[in-house]
């Protein structure tokens, strides 16, 4: 009873067994104590992450947007545009970096079931080179919005503010501090990775597939002994591969 309980019936079970001299039961109690005590926590963190949702009007449309894979030295830029609802929750919603492939996959799923609109966009290595990142950011950010085929109250952005759209307000760390920016963090961290574990297969050499084309010491190492393939960003390669003629 006492691990099944929660809430006010895990209240009434304190009252009740608090004194019991057992030390199963103590024990028991304790553990359901400080589980209620961490769904509380946890509780508190998504409203926390709904806030602006809940504060805004009830038909309002608010934007997420995220990138993933600005640093990275292959592979293309993404960059996701969602759009939650005030309700159901998303348990576990949190920026992409601090959860395990597991935990993104499952929430990115959660994510498509129940978002009102995602955009999705990306800009390859190649024009990456072509344009600059910045230019590319604001490429993809811009395409993923227009994906949204509703007119938003708010755009939020994660990170510095762009001027791409004049209802856009930027907040740094906004991937932890706001649901939909957390959930486009999730979707364009999960589908950058699934395009690279796909890649690997093609460029086994890279090991892609872990380091999902950021600098790693065994991407480094690979650059060098096999030059670069056309899903690297030659411009952000000079120091690396410095005088390696196959480079090009």
């Amino acid at each position: 009873m006492i691990r099944a309980a929660s809430g006010d019936e895990l209240e009434q079970l304190v009252l009740r067994y608090g004194d019991d001299p057992r030390r199963g039961v103590q024990r028991a109690l304790a553990a359901a104590l400080h589980r209620s005590e961490e769904l509380a926590v946890e509780q508190d963190r998504l409203d926390g992450l709904y806030g602006t949702i809940d504060a805004a009007a009830s038909n309002a449309v608010i934007i997420g947007i995220d990138e993933v894979g600005r640093g990275a030295i292959a592979g293309p830029l993404y960059v996701a545009a969602v759009v939650l609802p005030p309700r159901p929750r998303l348990p576990g919603l949190d920026d992409s970096k601090r959860l395990s492939a597991r935990q993104r996959q499952s929430l990115a799923t959660m994510i498509t079931d129940v978002a009102i609109a995602i955009g999705l966009s990306s800009v390859e290595a190649s024009e990456i080179d072509r344009i600059g990142m910045s230019a590319a950011l604001r490429l993809a950010i811009s395409t993923a919005l227009s994906h949204i085929e509703l007119e938003p109250d708010l755009v939020l952005l994660d990170g510095n503010r762009l001027g791409i759209h004049p209802k856009e307000r930027a907040i740094i760390s906004g991937d932890s501090l706001e649901a939909p920016i957390a959930a486009a963090s999730i979707i364009a961290k999960v589908t950058r990775d699934e395009l690279m574990v796909e890649v690997a297969r093609s460029h086994p050499e890279y090991s892609f597939e872990s380091n999902k084309g950021y600098a790693s010491p065994e991407h480094i190492a690979a650059l060098q002994l096999h030059g670069a393939t056309d899903m690297h960003r030659k411009s952000f390669l000079t120091n690396i591969l410095s005088g390696q003629e196959r480079l090009f």
